[in-house]
């Protein structure tokens, strides 16, 4: 039986933030390792390989934006944003870099313990069947998804998607025609239940990410469609295209 602690790599440049998170995470039972700035955060990672990571936006030497960056070249490890920066397009931008999810300082401990427990339960569901027609490889057009091993290719070229980004377009597949609601969406992939007060502009900035890995045109869309005021579906599957 695997008893290994799943560990989090907390970055961020106030000591005693850091002291918080790292005495509250280890309580409820999780392995911790700290960075005080960005380029330490690079350092800690490639040395101890977390399953998460808890990021800091403003810090010297790298700032959070930058380790988003540099790790999504080599890792689709976990990532929760902490951000003070007040406008939304800040605070967006982590998403857009990768990051999966973003938390606005001053922060409640509890929301962000929530936070983390949803990620890191959807990435030990990503083994699970998937409820796919013709589970195993599928096709539309010219993207082939293959379920078993959690790879998208369009043409020859394989796609790399954040394990995120697998999940939405796994979702979206597997119901095919369906539109869900950004909340749904958020309960779905995320996990997060209608009580926690989470941006939705989260999975717009995700569909975002998909569409421009994954569509022709992505200004428009012709595989994840905008259901008017709901959400998002993908284009009816009618049998695969071999």
């Amino acid at each position: 039986m695997d008893t290994r602690k799943e560990k989090i790599l907390v970055v961020d440049d106030e000591a005693s933030i850091r002291r918080i998170l790292e005495t509250r995470l280890s309580m409820i039972g999780y392995d911790v390792v700290t960075a005080g700035d960005g380029e330490e955060a690079l350092v800690v990672f490639r040395s101890s390989l977390p399953d998460l990571i808890v990021l800091d936006v403003m810090m010297p030497k790298l700032d959070g934006y930058g380790v988003c960056q540099e790790l999504r070249k080599e890792t689709d490890v976990p990532i929760i944003m902490l951000t003070a920066l007040t406008d939304v397009a800040d605070r967006i931008t982590g998403l857009e870099l990768g990051a999966d999810d973003y938390v606005a300082k001053p922060f409640s401990p509890k929301e962000l313990e929530s936070r983390i427990r949803c990620v890191l339960r959807r990435r030990a569901n990503r083994t699970s069947a998937a409820n796919i027609p013709n589970s195993g490889i599928m096709y539309v057009g010219n993207i082939k998804i293959d379920t078993n091993k959690r790879q998208v290719h369009k043409g020859d070229e394989r796609i790399k998607l954040t394990g995120v980004e697998y999940s939405l377009l796994e979702l979206l597949v597997s119901h095919s025609g369906k539109p869900f609601s950004r909340g749904e969406i958020l309960q779905q992939v995320w996990g997060y239940t209608s009580e926690q007060h989470v941006d939705t502009r989260v999975v717009d900035v995700h569909i975002s990410r998909l569409r421009g890995k994954l569509e022709d045109d992505p200004e428009n869309p012709e595989l994840i469609l905008t259901a008017r005021g709901s959400g998002y579906l993908f284009q009816r599957i009618t049998e695969p295209e071999h």
